[in-house]
């Protein structure tokens, strides 16, 4: 197993990077482990072949090297995360499967300062992604009582938030995951050009909605919209704090044809 020494690892500017040094998952031996702990689900096979080439509808935009077959919906919809409350959801009950649109933004965990960033900046435009017809879906890595705490804290509302403690959403889809994504890729400086944003989004911030699991700091996100089970854009974070923008996800969602 690939291991990043400890030295190394210190020499972080982790604050700047939007981790607290008890984020850090703990150290055995003297090194971090680089992969993930869990068995990770079976990601979508990016594979082109005669046989199964994969066809897009002309409104996807590349805005990720990532390619996702046509039934990604489908793979989707039978996965079980919860709702900010606890209650247990299927993904394919999130919205409407024929017609529906839906902005789901993939965040890092509960206990990520970006996270809250980027959800602050989801909350104010959830007015906007209503107007053109979108429904808000936020989904963060930890257990409902962490989503709990974002949303009583920052706030958020509840009803757009769900949980997935086990991080199948994001190992189907594939989203980045890793000690160099997470502290050393160069994608993170964007955090420096919205510091006045971070530093009012996490004016109530605790470290206590940290999931309990420390490896799940090393998940990063990403930003998806759907037309029912059509992906219709797909953006993988490279890094912490690499959002997607908000705007070009608004103007996705106004040029999605009227059912």
């Amino acid at each position: 197993m690939a291991a990043l020494p400890t030295d190394t690892l210190q020499s972080v500017r982790v604050r700047s990077l939007c981790f607290t040094h008890s984020q850090i998952p703990k150290l055995t031996s003297g090194v971090l482990p680089i992969s993930s702990p869990k068995p990770r689900t079976p990601t979508i096979s990016s594979s082109k072949s005669r046989n199964n080439a994969i066809s897009r509808p002309r409104l996807l935009v590349r805005a990720s090297a990532t390619e996702f077959p046509e039934n990604v919906g489908d793979l989707l919809g039978d996965f079980s995360i919860f709702t900010a409350a606890g209650e247990p959801v299927l993904f394919k009950d999130l919205w409407d499967q024929d017609e529906g649109v839906a902005v789901v933004a993939l965040l890092r965990h509960f206990g990520c300062p970006c996270c809250w960033e980027l959800a602050s900046a989801l909350k104010e435009s959830k007015s906007r992604f209503d107007s053109a017809g979108a429904k808000l879906i936020a989904v963060g890595v930890g257990t409902p009582n962490k989503a709990q705490i974002l949303a009583e804290r920052l706030p958020f509302p509840m009803d757009c938030l769900y949980a997935d403690p086990d991080r199948k959403v994001y190992n189907l889809l594939g989203l980045y995951y890793g000690v160099g994504r997470t502290f050393f890729n160069p994608a993170s400086a964007k955090v420096f050009s919205r510091f006045e944003a971070l530093r009012k989004a996490v004016q109530n911030y605790t470290i206590e909605a940290t999931p309990d699991d420390r490896s799940s700091v090393l998940q990063q996100g990403g930003m998806f919209v759907f037309k029912g089970k059509q992906l219709l854009y797909a953006r993988k974070d490279e890094g912490t704090g690499d959002h997607a923008s908000l705007d070009d996800v608004f103007n996705i969602c106004c040029k999605v044809p009227v059912a």
